[in-house]
């Protein structure tokens, strides 16, 4: 897949250093797989849930969470969001 882009994942690690393994876990993950649809996606990510149109990703035991636009069709992976789980919960991260 093609990730756009990985910036917001530095960023948040840099802030965030407890939650840079799973980062790295996910971003590798994500760049040398392609997945054609979300039940291929769960095998790799069980915990992925789609809301909307975006997908939530549980990284690293909780510590974080990430939420992605993935076109499949494309094989690209649009980074919305990298939030702590507090600021996930307050759900300004939404699209209207």
């Amino acid at each position: 897949m093609r990730i756009i882009t990985r910036k917001p994942l530095l960023e948040f690690a840099q802030k965030h250093p407890a939650a840079r393994s799973g980062l790295d876990h996910w971003y590798r993950v994500m760049k040398q797989t392609t997945f054609d649809n979300l039940a291929e996606l769960r095998r790799a990510f069980p915990s992925a849930d789609p809301v909307g149109k975006l997908t939530v990703f549980n990284i690293g035991g909780n510590k974080a969470r990430l939420i992605a636009a993935i076109h499949y069709n494309g094989h690209r992976v649009y980074i919305r969001h990298v939030l702590t789980h507090e600021e996930y919960d307050q759900g300004k991260w939404k699209e209207p």
